[in-house]
């Protein structure tokens, strides 16, 4: 495991290790009481609540049946099942070039009803054409240094975009204005890139709400995320993919999410913006 990976695992551990302790201590128990009554050796307490053990599932449920706490057991283990997998570094799930980051996802779009995506410097994957998608890979296979497999990688972004044509699903989608403004390839790429935007906010399984820039606003988020079932966020920086499966967490980003759709504009005033800033790209004749 790189440092970039233990850092955060193990920052995460500690937090998780604060939670327990709060739970014990709450339940008037000292840790060699608590070690007693679990069986445990009072140093394995001590382990756990200073994050240099990370405990089972199993020794979860022990703890907080202990301390009479069940209903925090279903938070605690998420956190325990993501310490270990928040953080997936690109570099290592590109080792054989990036079409296989381009799949890592598809089963969890494939069983996922209710998406809900915000972006905040470009436009979605799923919503991508191949010439602005070629253009964006193109810079992370080089940024990466992966394998050069820029067309196998398009083709199966493109293969990914099924999902929004099958039934059952629903997308609800969040743009800041600036994407609409962040061009990845040649002016025409781009007017390819909005006119192909237009075009799904039709589907009736899609939702596009645009955010304008220059309006007072309730916050900003920092980054782009992806909200699957209410369940799972995933999110990426430049060189690592950050998924959340704490209830709690995710209860944020939702809480994010509804502050965010409460500033965007729909229907007519969203294809307005986004013709608008067609208008102004330089002629593509």
């Amino acid at each position: 495991m790189s440092t970039r990976q233990l850092i955060p695992a193990q920052r995460a551990a500690e937090a998780l290790g604060q939670r327990l302790r709060e739970i014990r201590t709450g339940a008037n128990l000292t840790g060699r009481v608590l070690a007693s009554e679990t069986g445990w050796h009072y140093t394995k307490i001590s382990r756990m609540e200073h994050g240099g053990k990370t405990p089972t599932e199993e020794e979860i449920r022990i703890w907080c049946r202990i301390c009479d706490a069940e209903d925090q057991i279903p938070d605690l283990i998420a956190t325990v099942q993501s310490i270990q997998s928040m953080y997936q570094e690109f570099r290592r799930q590109t080792h054989y070039g990036m079409k296989r980051l381009m799949q890592v996802h598809v089963p969890l779009y494939e069983r996922t009803s209710l998406f809900r995506i915000y972006e905040h410097n470009a436009i979605p994957g799923l919503f991508q054409t191949a010439d602005y998608a070629a253009a964006m890979l193109s810079f992370w296979i080089s940024f990466l240094d992966t394998p050069n497999d820029l067309e196998a990688s398009v083709v199966a972004r493109m293969e990914r975009q099924r999902v929004i044509y099958q039934a059952g699903k629903h997308f609800s989608v969040l743009i800041e204005e600036q994407s609409l403004r962040t061009w990845f390839g040649t002016a025409e790429v781009q007017a390819g890139q909005l006119d192909r935007l237009l075009t799904v906010m039709s589907l009736p399984t899609v939702s596009i709400g645009i955010i304008p820039m220059m309006i007072e606003r309730p916050c900003v988020s920092s980054t782009g995320f992806w909200i699957f079932d209410d369940e799972f966020v995933c999110l990426e920086t430049p060189t690592a993919n950050i998924e959340v499966t704490r209830p709690s967490e995710v209860k944020l980003y939702l809480r994010m999410f509804g502050h965010l759709a409460s500033v965007a504009v729909y229907g007519k005033a969203a294809r307005h913006i986004i013709t608008s800033v067609a208008q102004e790209l330089p002629s593509t004749k």
